[in-house]
């Protein structure tokens, strides 16, 4: 299936780590915003809000919004194939789903959100100072994750594997560290994140890819 993706990207790293827990195969399609390849007339049919990243499977059927795509890998080309590393993935339970839920729609809207705030303005476009304001903030949404993993807890929506929202917040947390932010200031997310970064599958392409976005803060 054909996969439009930046390796520097977050979202993009947190499916590449999905497909390859599910065992899928992706076609990667390096897809060049800056050179405007998302606004080519046979992108925006796939994809009107032209962002990446964008999935079309084996059928055609288009999807975009990372988190969006890693429920649909686990639930077509695992649960039929591995039921129980589907079920460790998105389990079933609907407490257990909503918990994954609430992680995946924090990281999206509080985590990252708030790291893009804080630190976009300082690498793109006119390079601002630091806003000391959205430094807070930004610590804040780090303090939140640090008391999801509080009392031992080894996974972001608790349980005794992994599921999609690590491999969504782990994508993330790689970005925080190639910015320079030291996650030792809070000790449940740093235990947490050394503990994901061995056993994630494909965790040596988040980690790649985050270095290549680490390449906007050498410049600033």
């Amino acid at each position: 299936m054909d996969f439009y993706y930046l390796p520097g990207s977050a979202p993009c790293r947190a499916v590449q780590m999905t497909a390859a827990a599910v065992g899928v195969e992706l076609n990667l399609k390096l897809t060049n915003l800056m050179a405007g390849e998302h606004l080519k007339p046979e992108f925006l049919k796939l994809n009107p809000q032209h962002t990446i990243p964008t999935l079309v499977d084996e059928t055609g059927f288009a999807l975009w919004e990372s988190r969006s795509i890693q429920i649909y890998l686990v639930e077509k080309y695992c649960r039929a194939e591995n039921a129980c590393l589907a079920e460790r993935l998105y389990p079933q339970d609907l407490q257990r789903r909503a918990v994954i839920h609430q992680r995946l729609f924090f990281d999206v809207s509080i985590l990252y959100q708030r790291f893009a705030e804080y630190y976009y303005p300082q690498i793109f476009g006119q390079k601002l100072p630091a806003d000391a304001d959205k430094l807070r903030a930004m610590e804040e949404a780090l303090g939140f994750l640090d008391a999801f993993l509080d009392g031992g807890q080894r996974y972001v929506a608790g349980g005794d594997h992994y599921s999609i929202a690590d491999l969504s917040i782990l994508a993330t947390m790689a970005t925080f560290e190639v910015a320079g932010y030291d996650l030792r200031k809070y000790v449940n997310v740093y235990r947490w994140y050394e503990h994901l970064q061995s056993i994630a599958p494909a965790a040596n392409k988040n980690t790649e890819g985050a270095k290549i976005f680490g390449r906007y803060f050498s410049e600033k």
